[in-house]
């Protein structure tokens, strides 16, 4: 078989060729590799989010836990306003190919700065996972306070949680409030980007309501305030994962079924 090829007996009218078979053959080969690419991914990514599902559940009694205690105690207020000395935390993940999953959390961190300017002056940045430091580091670099990667790369421990807590917990920024960002799991195709308030141990001290347990010294307060950190950033990354595996479960099916939707058509020029 031969290609065809059209030429205008016209004097400077350009010439239009048409694919060959040969052509054709290799586009259509590679998107078969492209579906069988995408098919092992969905599979391996069905595999993770069965094995994250099913850690979440006693997980989440962690941030259940810390975050009836703020509200019983009447830590944070309802509305939860910028106060100057914030840190912003954002969990995400090392890979992409997950849909939303990490630009939704990066989108509403630069909603916030973008509502309240005078932010970016006086609080910091924390990014868990490479994603969220690659989106953001052209433009808010200088408030970055520390980048954590690899976390994501295996199931992620409440070893971990407490690594993260202990970091910032060391850290000689002297935050006032702290602000998670994070994705929480619903459905298998479904999660909602959660902000969740952190508190430093001045502000928990400091508060009207901790100042009636007589009982509670400084040092049984500091603890109890790095297990609520610990807890509540332990919770946020069970719940991360979760949505991340879903999220490239789903992206990863669909990719799948457009590739075996591709139409021979759109191979020849």
């Amino acid at each position: 078989m031969f290609g065809i090829k059209c030429v205008s007996p016209f004097l400077g009218q350009k010439s239009c060729s048409m694919a060959t078979l040969k052509d054709i053959a290799v586009r259509l080969r590679s998107v078969k590799n492209i579906q069988k690419i995408t098919a092992s991914m969905k599979m391996v990514s069905a595999s993770k989010f069965a094995r994250a599902e099913r850690d979440l559940r006693p997980a989440r009694p962690y941030g259940h836990g810390a975050r009836a205690f703020y509200q019983t105690a009447e830590l944070v207020p309802k509305e939860i306003k910028p106060s100057g000395n914030d840190l912003l935390i954002a969990i995400t993940s090392d890979r992409g190919l997950c849909g939303a999953a990490n630009s939704s959390i990066v989108k509403a961190i630069r909603a916030l700065l973008r509502n309240n300017p005078e932010l970016e002056k006086s609080c910091k940045l924390l990014l868990v996972g490479d994603k969220s430091r690659a989106m953001m580091i052209r433009q808010y670099r200088n408030m970055f306070l520390m980048t954590v990667n690899e976390v994501g790369k295996k199931a992620p421990t409440f070893e971990d949680a407490s690594t993260i807590a202990q970091a910032i917990i060391s850290t000689d920024f002297k935050f006032d409030k702290a602000v998670m960002f994070y994705n929480t799991f619903k459905t298998v195709v479904s999660y909602i980007t959660t902000s969740q308030p952190l508190l430093s141990l001045n502000k928990l001290s400091s508060s009207e309501n901790i100042g009636i347990y007589d009982s509670v010294d400084d040092e049984v307060l500091q603890s109890y305030n790095e297990f609520l950190l610990t807890s509540l950033i332990f919770a946020a990354l069970k719940e991360a994962a979760a949505s991340e595996q879903s999220a490239r479960m789903t992206a990863m099916d669909s990719a799948t079924k457009n590739a075996g939707m591709y139409p021979i058509s759109s191979c020849i020029i």
